[in-house]
């Protein structure tokens, strides 16, 4: 990105029952977030309304913010694979939003994220809060946590974007 050249970026914490999403504008080495927030669905809804709300809901958050990039977390397969799976669900209905809309989309390992965040890859939630609200300026930790875990997947656009893996669309 030029020197003084403004971009927006949309960071994504993909998840289920909570998708949290980050909009952060950056411009050179300067950071400012924008907004944030969470897209919730409950286990009431079936499969199908849970994904749909999350596509039409990224998808407002895209109209509203026009970013030009995203960075979002990879699906991290630990010790619950069904977790995993629906996580991976969670994050498809993001990508599609992403895609229908033009945004370049960059994906990172949660390592990177922390790494670029925090420092260390063993950060635990409440220091990334911490970072992000630091490295933001905020005047208090954005919350829920999947919502600074966005702005997070965001800020780690800014300096890892040369060594992502870039989806195609």
């Amino acid at each position: 990105m030029p020197k003084g050249e403004k971009r927006t970026i949309l960071g994504i914490d993909p998840g289920l029952a909570h998708t949290g999403w980050g909009v952060i504008e950056a411009r050179g080495h300067s950071l400012e977030c924008v907004a944030y927030g969470c897209v919730t669905t409950t286990t009431e809804m079936d499969l199908p309304a849970r994904l749909a709300k999350i596509y039409e809901q990224i998808s407002v958050v895209i109209d509203h913010y026009g970013p030009q990039t995203l960075g979002i977390e990879t699906v991290w397969f630990g010790v619950n694979a069904k977790s995993a799976f629906a996580t991976g669900q969670a994050r498809g209905a993001a990508l599609v939003a992403c895609a229908k809309h033009e945004v370049q989309v960059a994906e990172f390992t949660p390592l990177q994220i922390k790494m670029a965040v925090v420092g260390t890859g063993t950060a635990d939630k409440a220091q990334v809060q911490y970072m992000v609200k630091q490295l933001l300026s905020l005047q208090e930790e954005p919350r829920p946590d999947h919502a600074a875990d966005a702005l997070a997947a965001a800020i780690c656009y800014t300096t890892h974007r040369d060594l992502s893996v870039a989806l195609d669309r």
